[in-house]
C-alpha cells in the first residue's frame, strides 16, 4: 500500500513507523525543516519537505499513486484542504484526517473529501485501522497483504522487562520492535537501549498474540 501521511508530529510519525514497518510504501510530508532532519534515519519512510496544502507538492509526493492519505497536522484547515485535494484532484481511494478540535467535526466528511474523521484522542492502533480499512486489518492491526499484526504494550513498573536492555529481552519467534516511543518521541530501536516505565513499544510479528 502506498501512504501519504501529512503531518510529522507525535501521532503522524508514529503511523509512518507501524505502517513501514508493516512493508508499506510511506511517504511523510511536513513543513517544518528542522523536524524532518530530526526524523532523518529514525523513520523508515520517505520524508518530504513542504506544505501539503500545495497541490504540486502532493503531486511530487506522490499522490497520483496513493492508496491512502492521512492528515495528522495540528490544524483543522490544513487537514481538511489536503482532504479535499487528495481526493478530488489525486482521487486518491481513502483519506483519513485527524479532527483537532471537537467544534469542527461536522466539517469532517465527503464534502471535504474525509472518508474517515478521526478525533485527535483515538488511541493510535484504531486510528491506522479506521484508515486502513476492515478489509486490510483484523484484531489490532494485521494486514493481510503482509502477513503481519503490530501489536502496540506500555512499560510499567510492574513489567518484568522494566529496566532491562532492549537486546537481552527474548522475544516470540518472528517478532521485531518496531520503534520505542519515549516522552512523546519515537526512536530507532537500539539493543543498548534500556527500557523505561511509561515506554510504548510497537511490535511487528507474523506469529506472536498479544499477551505474549
Amino acid at each position: 500500500m502506498n501512504v501519504l501521511i501529512a503531518g510529522a508530529g507525535r501521532l503522524g510519525t508514529q503511523i509512518a513507523q507501524v505502517l513501514s514497518a508493516a512493508r508499506n510504501e510511506v511517504t511523510l510530508i511536513d513543513n517544518d525543516d528542522d523536524r524532518l532532519a530530526e526524523l532523518e534515519g529514525r523513520v523508515p519512510a520517505r520524508l518530504v519537505a513542504g506544505d501539503a496544502c500545495e497541490p504540486a507538492l502532493l503531486e511530487h509526493s506522490g499522490a497520483l499513486t496513493a492508496d491512502l492519505v492521512i492528515a495528522t497536522t495540528g490544524d483543522d484547515e490544513d487537514n481538511l484542504v489536503i482532504s479535499l485535494l487528495a481526493k478530488r484532484q489525486f482521487s486518491v481511494p481513502r483519506v483519513a484526517a485527524r479532527v483537532n478540535d471537537s467544534d469542527n467535526d461536522w466539517l469532517f466528511d465527503e464534502r471535504w473529501g474525509v472518508d474517515v474523521a478521526v478525533p485527535a484522542a483515538t488511541p493510535l492502533i484504531s486510528l491506522i485501522e479506521e484508515a486502513t480499512g476492515a478489509t486490510d486489518t483484523v484484531a489490532l492491526l494485521r494486514l493481510s497483504k503482509a502477513g503481519v499484526e503490530v501489536i502496540e504494550t506500555v512499560i510499567t513498573e510492574r513489567s518484568r522487562t522494566r529496566g532491562r536492555a532492549l537486546g537481552d529481552v527474548v522475544l516470540p519467534e518472528g517478532t521485531v520492535v518496531a520503534t520505542i516511543v519515549r516522552d512523546g518521541q519515537p526512536t530507532v530501536p537500539d539493543p543498548a537501549e534500556r527500557l523505561r516505565p511509561g515506554d510504548e513499544l510497537l511490535l511487528v510479528s507474523h506469529t506472536a498474540a498479544e499477551h505474549q
